[in-house]
């Protein structure tokens, strides 16, 4: 199928790839899959009219937690397929056969999830990608795509290298679970949310021929299903064994782990995030260690990025793998990004090189309060001390804030003097804080804002690291240069009274313009709005910290300078 998809490439012209499909017919039906729980599938074939094409076509498979197919509160049947969010409805036009499953514990499937993302799933993902490469409409190529938890399936997916699998595009998910969940050891809003009550998937539309009473079946199973947001409170170390799974979870469903496989398969990744999303500090990484492509955007949470042909990038990174098309794509630089240049102002630069992999540092230090209502941020360092205490009453903004609201009045902060000249940054920054707790263990937010001349504060970056897993530790992967702690529990050391904790902290990545007239702000906290878990993590009494400032503490922020 594949030699028949190349010659067909260089016999026809590129519009005979191109020819849209206005229409969609759709079937859905239970799969059976290795141990015989029976997925629910659901087929989107092109069509013109009534008419389906009847030439066999590659296939892109959505593994979806979401329901592929639900009754809103208003009654309106939604359906992923035909959103063009991940550019699913443009993919049917172009001449592609999409197919959407509800993974097993959840939507219309059968089974119980044993874990969130584990190996079960990652199988149930190979087994459907080579059951619809063997479909009579499948050319036997098949891609897969999706953002979020539906990235993980993608990676997932392709970490079992299904022969049929050719080419992911992969959206705003993790390379290294415990460092996404956990990072520093400290949980906060991603994974960790209540579980949806069973009534959330009863509101699945049953699969053609089905009364409901299949769906109905399924979703009693659900009940069986392991709760989410226990799971990673139950493992605070990366070698933590989960009392729901029974081994050390965090290994199974490291997707790092599996580089080797994906790399050797064969298959063509597109890593795709934006900036302000927590997970592009882990896209960047991935697509360092996979020799991926990569787009990122000036967006939020999987939002297509603006001002980017979004859905015309999927359809052809698809057409030129799984169909063969001569359309130029191999030849186009393998990185995209987003340079912000003012306020709401911005442009797409295309290159070799990862988004700040060229950029230089530029280390601003912190400088004591000295009675000041804030301390001082700049290139000269200053001997010093300032304490203060931990605030828990960091009231919660947005049930789901991709990005973090201004911390300023819940910590310490730390200003520069209005910049005379633009600064533009780009790549990770780097929080180096020295200081010593009143209590052994204690969990630290820092945040970079920028605070405009009219008074606008905006946050930049951000980052978090309990005290007791301070020690860095060579990473197992290429992970940019930048400091990384294991979260083993024999690298895990409480404070001892009067010792300094000397905190190196790899920041989220960015790429923004520092206006002229605008302060750079530094703050750090023992508390953030996004803990769900803050009242069982909090202390009686708070911590009290005292920061250590100057040359020899070496308390500040390693900014990445891009390059002219």
């Amino acid at each position: 199928m594949r030699f028949l998809a190349l010659l067909l490439a260089v016999l026809l012209p590129v519009s005979a790839w191109a020819q849209p499909y206005p229409d969609v017919q759709r079937q859905s039906l239970y799969v059976p899959v290795r141990d015989g729980t029976r997925l629910a599938v659901n087929i989107y074939r092109p069509a013109r009219g009534d008419a389906v094409a009847g030439e066999r076509l590659p296939v892109i498979f959505v593994f979806t937690p979401y329901r592929a197919r639900f009754v809103d509160e208003r009654g309106q049947v939604q359906e992923t397929a035909l959103g063009d969010n991940l550019a699913l409805r443009s993919l049917i036009r172009a001449g592609y056969v999409v197919a959407v499953a509800d993974i097993r514990g959840k939507g219309a499937s059968f089974g119980t999830r044993r874990g969130f993302q584990d190996r079960t799933e990652a199988q149930d993902g190979h087994d459907l990608v080579e059951w619809l490469a063997r479909q009579p409409f499948s050319s036997g190529d098949v891609g897969m795509i999706g953002c979020s938890y539906l990235g993980g399936t993608v990676t997932h997916t392709a970490s079992t290298a299904p022969p049929s699998l050719r080419a992911a595009f992969i959206g705003a998910t993790d390379w290294d679970k415990y460092a996404f969940v956990r990072d520093g050891g400290i949980t906060a809003q991603f994974n960790t949310r209540p579980d949806e009550p069973l009534e959330v998937d009863l509101a699945s539309v049953p699969v053609d021929g089905d009364d409901g009473t299949l769906l109905r079946a399924a979703v009693a199973e659900h009940a069986g299903n392991t709760p989410m947001g226990p799971l990673w409170y139950g493992m605070p170390y990366r070698d933590s064994v989960s009392a729901f799974t029974g081994n050390a979870f965090w290994d199974e469903v490291a997707i790092w782990r599996h580089a080797e496989t994906i790399r050797n398969a064969g298959i063509a990744t597109y890593w795709w995030s934006n900036w302000e999303d927590e997970p592009t500090a882990q896209a960047i990484i991935a697509a360092q260690n996979l020799g991926s492509r990569l787009l990122i955007g000036p967006g939020s949470h999987c939002v297509a990025p603006a001002g980017f042909d979004f859905a015309g990038e999927v359809v052809r990174f698809f057409d030129h793998h799984l169909k063969g098309a001569d359309n130029g794509f191999a030849a186009q630089p393998p990185v995209t990004y987003w340079v912000e240049t003012g306020p709401g102002e911005g442009e797409y630069r295309t290159g070799e090189a990862l988004p700040g992999s060229l950029s230089t540092t530029q280390a601003w230090y912190l400088a004591p309060h000295d009675g000041a209502e804030r301390g001082g941020l700049s290139a000269r360092a200053v001997d010093g001390a300032d304490l203060f205490a931990v605030n828990y009453n960091v009231p919660g903004g947005e049930y789901f804030a991709f990005w973090p609201a201004p911390a300023d009045a819940h910590g310490i902060v730390y200003d520069s003097a209005p910049l005379s000249g633009p600064l533009d940054l780009l790549g990770y920054p780097v929080a180096h804080v020295a200081l010593t707790s009143s209590t052994p263990d204690g969990e630290v937010f820092v945040y970079l804002e920028e605070a405009t001349a009219a008074g606008e504060v905006r946050m930049l970056s951000f980052g978090r690291l309990m005290l007791s897993h301070r020690a860095t530790a060579p990473p197992p992967w290429d992970n940019l240069g930048l400091p990384w702690h294991s979260g083993l529990e024999r690298d895990a050391r409480p404070l001892a009274t009067g010792e300094v904790a000397r905190l190196s902290i790899a920041m989220m990545p960015l790429s923004r313009r520092i206006q002229a007239g605008s302060r750079l702000r530094f703050v750090i906290t023992g508390a953030d709005p996004r803990q769900r878990n803050l009242a069982q993590v909090q202390q009686d009494p708070p911590p009290q910290f005292t920061i250590l400032t100057g040359w020899d503490a070496g308390s500040r922020i390693d900014l990445p300078l891009a390059a002219e």
